[in-house]
């Protein structure tokens, strides 16, 4: 079994490849995660500049962890991408607010993006929510793709579950979600830098939101 590069009384972090580490975990109730997309996005306005590796879509790992859930997993996607995935009994919106750049002529500015959602065969809502979130983004301060702590908060809080995991950790939003609600969450992340700042937000003294 490999060795956690982190681990407290909520979270544990592992840095490397998710293909090999995910058949090592114990049982995982929900996943929820935010994948490259393999749409080569280069995007990154903040101060915080960082190479970001988003060239090819990791369908197997997005299978081998859909796989690992024992109760729902969720995966936020590109639409250009959807055909490449399973089919997901659920497509949530997350609308932003705010309306990205992209073609400026000639494509609708772009407001929302997508995550697929899979039941397992042990799922079951707390309150069974809509297919719209309606949240800000953020400022992309730790991660290029950065998701809101409150949108993912909204997620978990649907579902009955205690142990999560997110495979693509990036810079911890997912920890920090769950830590939030009291659950216990296991993060993977193949880039070192991203580990040291998922754990420089867990190491704030309050329970917290960006």
């Amino acid at each position: 079994m490999i060795s956690p590069y982190y681990e407290d009384k909520f979270c544990t972090i592992y840095h490397g490849d998710c293909k090999t580490i995910i058949p090592q975990l114990p049982d995982i109730d929900i996943v929820l995660s935010d994948p490259p997309y393999g749409i080569n996005f280069s995007g990154f306005r903040n101060k915080r500049k960082s190479k970001f590796d988003d060239t090819c879509l990791p369908v197997e790992q997005i299978n081998l962890a859909i796989s690992k859930a024992k109760r729902a997993a969720y995966f936020f996607c590109d639409w250009r991408k959807l055909s490449e995935l399973p089919t997901p009994t659920s497509l949530i919106v997350w609308s932003k607010q705010v309306c990205s750049m992209g073609d400026l002529k000639h494509e609708h500015a772009r407001a929302w993006e997508g995550c697929c959602f899979y039941p397992q065969e042990e799922h079951q809502f707390i309150k069974r929510p809509p297919d719209i979130f309606v949240c800000k983004k953020t400022n992309n301060m730790f991660h290029p793709t950065e998701k809101p702590v409150p949108l993912l908060e909204e997620i978990l809080k649907a579902n009955v579950g205690e142990i999560v995991l997110d495979p693509f950790m990036g810079s911890g939003s997912t920890l920090i979600a769950a830590r939030n609600q009291g659950r216990k969450s296991i993060g993977i992340e193949i880039k070192k830098q991203y580990c040291d700042t998922a754990i420089e937000r867990l190491a704030q003294q309050s329970l917290f939101v960006y």
